[in-house]
Order: structure tokens, then sequence, then C-alpha cells
């Protein structure tokens, strides 16, 4: 009921910077919170940070805490992920996700690569 298509990925150096958008489309009323997820492959999910709708709270990981801005446009129905200082351990697939009353819902992810 709920899409997520996440862009902006790509190759950075390290120190870089990338912004991430997570565009929503379906139910869109039923969407409560949304955020960020990040995984290497072999390894487990990694929580980045997340966002309410309503209010505009926030919380991040302690990995990106002082380098990660979440931010969203409800008009626009689409979550930001500005992330600075990037470093090589960023790298990662960054998967949109959103929860809604009854359901969660993820993204196809997009690939963030820093090089050194």
């Amino acid at each position: 009921q709920v899409q997520l298509v996440e862009t902006g990925g790509g190759l950075v150096q390290a120190g870089g910077s990338l912004r991430l958008s997570c565009a929503a489309s379906g139910r869109l009323a039923s969407i409560n919170v949304m955020g960020w997820y990040r995984r290497v492959p072999g390894k487990q999910r990694e929580f980045v940070a997340t966002i309410t709708m309503v209010a505009g709270s926030t919380n991040y990981g302690d990995s990106v805490k002082g380098r990660f801005t979440i931010s969203r446009d409800n008009a626009k129905n689409t979550v930001y992920l500005q992330m600075n200082s990037l470093k090589p351990e960023d790298t990662a697939v960054y998967y949109c996700y959103a929860q809604a009353d009854f359901s969660d819902y993820w993204g196809q992810g997009t690939q963030v690569t820093v090089s050194s």
C-alpha cells in the first residue's frame, strides 16, 4: 500500500558529502515515521536515522551522529538524508523505510560507496 524509492547514492571520496532522497507514494496518510537503515552484504542491518512525520522529531544511530542529518518535506512526501564527512565504513546499501499504521515498508535501496 506504500511504495518507497531511494535516489542519490553514488561514489564519493572520504570526507565528501551525499544527499539521499526517499519519495513515498500510495496510502500516505497512514505513514507515521520514516527513516533509513543500511546494510553491508553478509552483515546485519544497521539503524541510521528516523524522523516523525508530524512533529519532525529525529533519532540517529551512534555511528552517524554529528555527521548525518535527516529531514522531511511533507508537501513532497519525501525524506532526505544529508551525509557529510563520509568515511569508507559508511559504504553500504541504504534503505528507506516507512512505519505505517499497520505495516512497515521498505525501498529497494541505493548504493553508497566511499573511497579512501
